[in-house]
């Protein structure tokens, strides 16, 4: 879940995407003029049928989509599983644009080579683009390219070589992005980098003195940001299970979870910064306490309070909402 990944997100900020604001489109309806198309308006010119259940989602990885024989899109592989899965597919470079360290060792043990070029969910810098361009351009194929749930981040990253090494449209790859893959349309400055900007050549990606690092790593505040959207997603499981442990994650204690994120909030609220995102710390100081408040809750649920499990719910449902009022004032 990345809700986490927002409400942290104040050094982070998501403010350069490029849609048309709403004034700008009312001020060209008004003169009869039809609106600005987004880019991700434009990832429907091209209609593609439905997307082919290939069968490859399962434990360990999902949202997987083979977009190409040599790019497959899909989320973070989890556990022995999702990298068996991946070598079944017979992946050979494996580029995560997500912030977390990939998982190196084991995806050498399957015979695959980790890339790791973290972006954000504005879009894609200039030197994180000729990084991407270069893995493709140079790197062995079939490509695996994620991010955390395979959703955003990593579609745009394997639209960008889908033009670059298959060679098919701007709008092609715009609409996997958003009719297949389920890109959201919040994400404009993604789909920007894929309708419009410049892509490297295989000369210029050739210039870029780079090699190819398997991990890049985060401290402070964007470390507790990953951390965070990973610690929200095993509550929100634990909750659909219940607040029962899962037999196949015996060490995902739901009160312990809960304890591990307020923590990682109350870290993070530290290294907050101030200035335009000053009401940043203490949303976060807000959410941290109901946290505290859902570890107390399902501390009462061991012990078999069956009204507490039910209050845990709407608690984590409260967070929910509390996250999704930081991500409005502080991340778009």
């Amino acid at each position: 879940m990345r809700t986490f990944l927002l409400i942290l997100a104040s050094a982070f900020a998501l403010t350069g995407c490029q849609q048309p604001s709403d004034s700008a489109r009312v001020s060209a309806q008004a003169v009869g003029v039809a609106p600005l198309e987004t880019a991700y308006d434009r990832a429907m010119r091209v209609q593609l049928p439905a997307p082919v259940v290939s069968g490859e989602d399962g434990p360990g990885l999902v949202n997987v989509h083979r977009l190409s024989p040599r790019i497959i899109s899909g989320s973070e592989p989890e556990g022995e599983a999702g990298f068996k899965r991946m070598a079944a597919l017979g992946i050979k470079t494996v580029l995560s644009v997500d912030g977390k360290a990939p998982n190196v060792a084991t995806a050498k043990r399957y015979g695959m080579r980790y890339v790791h070029v973290p972006i954000q969910y504005r879009g894609i810098t200039e030197d994180e683009l000729l990084r991407i361009a270069k893995t493709f351009h140079e790197l062995d194929a079939p490509f695996y390219v994620h991010c955390f749930h395979g959703r955003h981040r990593g579609p745009a990253a394997a639209a960008v070589g889908r033009v670059l090494i298959d060679g098919v449209s701007r709008d092609r790859a715009l609409a996997e992005m958003r009719q297949w893959c389920g890109t959201s349309g919040k994400y404009e400055g993604l789909y920007e980098v894929v309708a419009s900007r410049a892509l490297p050549t295989r000369g210029m990606s050739a210039s870029l003195a780079w090699d190819f690092p398997p991990q890049v790593r985060f401290d402070g505040l964007r470390l507790a940001m990953i951390e965070s959207t990973r610690i929200y997603d095993h509550l929100r499981m634990l909750d659909k299970r219940g607040w029962k442990v899962d037999p196949e994650h015996p060490d995902l204690d739901p009160a312990h979870e809960a304890g591990r994120l307020a923590e990682l909030l109350d870290r993070a609220t530290v290294d907050a910064c101030g200035g335009e995102t000053a009401g940043l710390r203490q949303g976060m100081t807000d959410v941290a306490e109901q946290v505290r408040g859902l570890e107390d809750l399902l501390e009462k649920v061991k012990l078999g309070d069956a009204e507490a499990a039910v209050d845990a719910s709407a608690g984590l449902r409260s967070i929910k909402q509390s996250c999704d009022a930081c991500h409005r004032a502080f991340r778009n």
